[in-house]
This record gives C-alpha cells, sequence and structure tokens, in this order.
C-alpha cells in the first residue's frame, strides 16, 4: 500500500496541482488509515463498505471531531477512486458512505469597534510595527486566509490598481485594497520592507524580521499580541479577522454571491453561514423603526 499512497500523492501534486498544505493533509490521513488496517490485518484492495464504516467508528470513538472525520473521509474516497481509476480495484468502497453531518459553528466576529481598536495598536514607530499595521490592514481589508496572506509576493499586489491577486493552487481570485490597507502597505513597502529583507531578489510580501517569508505561526504571535495591547477580551486569530470582513460587508449591504468570490469559496452555503449575523441587524433595525415593532 505504501507504493500506491506515493503513487496517489504524486498524482494530486502534477494532476490537481493541490498546496502543499493540502496534499500533507492527504497523506496524514491516508497514513492513518494505512495504520488501522495492519493493525487489524486488512488487505486494502479488499476492504469494503463495513471495513471504511468501522475505521470511521474509531475515529470517533478516539475523540476524533466531525470535521476531522468527515476530512478523513474525504481523503479515503479520493485515495479508492484513484484505485478504480487505476484499475488497481474495481469497486469504490466508500461510494455508499455517507459523510458524517457537520454542525455548521457560528463564527467569532469582532465589531467594528474592536477591529479599530486592534488595527489601532501596531505604531509607525519602528520596522517591525509598519510592517504589523500593514499586515493587520491587509488581512481586514482582504478576508485572505493566512496560508495565502503568508504565501503572497510582490508581484501579486497592485498598489497602483488597487488589488490583490490571491494563488490557490491552479485557483485565483482577484481582491480590491481600500484606502486604509492601501495606504499601510504602501508605508510597508517603502519605509519597512526594503531594510528587513536581505536580498533585493526576496519575492516574499510579508517577511519577519530575519528576511525571511512570514510563517503562521508568525503571524498568529502578532495577532495575539496586539490582542492583548487592546485588551479585547474575545479570542482572535487571522481567521476571525476573515470572518468579520465577510460579516461586516454583508451588514453593510454587500451580496453574498460577492462576498463568496471574496473568501474563495467553492460552495455558497459556507458564505451563508454569515447570514445570520445580517439577520440580527435586521431585527435591532425592525425593533427600531417600526412603529408596531
Amino acid at each position: 500500500m505504501e507504493k500506491q499512497i506515493n503513487n496517489f500523492l504524486e498524482f494530486l501534486q502534477k494532476d490537481k496541482k493541490l498546496t502543499d498544505n493540502t496534499l500533507q493533509s492527504y497523506k496524514r490521513d491516508i497514513n492513518q488509515y494505512q495504520e488501522y488496517i495492519n493493525k487489524n490485518q486488512i488487505d486494502y484492495l479488499k476492504a469494503d463498505e463495513t471495513t471504511i464504516k468501522n475505521y470511521l467508528t474509531y475515529l470517533q470513538d478516539n475523540g476524533k471531531k466531525t470535521s476531522t472525520v468527515s476530512r478523513n473521509l474525504a481523503s479515503i474516497r479520493s485515495f479508492y477512486q484513484y484505485s478504480v481509476r487505476i484499475k488497481e480495484i474495481n469497486e469504490d468502497p466508500t461510494a455508499n458512505v455517507q459523510s458524517p453531518k457537520i454542525e455548521k459553528r457560528i463564527p467569532n466576529v469582532l465589531s467594528t469597534k474592536e477591529v479599530e481598536l486592534l488595527l489601532e495598536q501596531p505604531t509607525d514607530a519602528d520596522l517591525k510595527g509598519i510592517r504589523d499595521k500593514a499586515m493587520l490592514e491587509f488581512a481586514y481589508a482582504t478576508g485572505m486566509r493566512v496560508t495565502e496572506i503568508i504565501s503572497l509576493n510582490i508581484s501579486d499586489v497592485k498598489l497602483s490598481e488597487g488589488y490583490v491577486i490571491c494563488r490557490t493552487g491552479v485557483k485565483q481570485r482577484t481582491i480590491p485594497l481600500g484606502a486604509m490597507s492601501l495606504q499601510a502597505l504602501k508605508n510597508y513597502m517603502e519605509e519597512s520592507r526594503p531594510y528587513l529583507i536581505k536580498s533585493d531578489d526576496t519575492e516574499s510580501l510579508f517577511v519577519n524580521i530575519n528576511g525571511k517569508r512570514l510563517t503562521r505561526q508568525g503571524f498568529w504571535k502578532i495577532v495575539k499580541y496586539y490582542k492583548e495591547q487592546a485588551h479585547i477580551d474575545k479570542e482572535i486569530t487571522p481567521g476571525v479577522l476573515r470572518h468579520s470582513f465577510a460579516t461586516h460587508l454583508l451588514q453593510n449591504g454587500a451580496d453574498l454571491k460577492s462576498i463568496q468570490t471574496m473568501l474563495g469559496h467553492s460552495d455558497i452555503s459556507s458564505t451563508q453561514v454569515y447570514m445570520q449575523f445580517q439577520d440580527e441587524g435586521i431585527k435591532n433595525i425592525y425593533k427600531k423603526t417600526h412603529p408596531r415593532a
């Protein structure tokens, strides 16, 4: 099975053009499945629907979240579909196995005042402060995922046109930048980044103090630091800024389809989770304005 897994991952990389993070996720899920069937002396080529269901139950019994179980099933399904495609097996044992239902959690969202307070924290007193200001403004202005932000290169930002090109695998989307974000980004690119990078050949947009591409962990630490500086009690992550971006757009009249495009959601149902915040806003307006409310 080891050889088959490697061939499958190579197929995903070359034919599907998946990102490294996604590939690693597939690898972890398939390797975990391999450990299970080896432990239970099951030939993966002879696995059936019962085998798959038992494995999902095993994951649940070991405390795995519903979302994790669902993702594991999706990875195994892709693996077996590939095996059918190359005619190593005749039938996909996952074909009739339903994914466990995932309850859509209410995203943690900041108020506009909390966002303003957070974005006010970085100062232009030093190179790091200028960079941090640009990063936080950028994260809230674009709603991009943290992995997408740290993967950006200088060439992806079009300052004069006022937008950024976000690339995820073979897909890409264009996201407009607001005036505040553009100004902070311009300041960073002119007054901070040139002194942080070690070489003019550096392509990374956001770099750390050593001139290297900023990591996910680095971004998270920066957000956490300014959250504490602002004395905001809510948990704040780069993802919370993304949720706040979408919610505030919707509350101010943006249509769901446009928000879906900017967020990069393939399914609009993922974007519809923000509708509940708009509904609450409508309720408040109704109560304040309707004569018989």
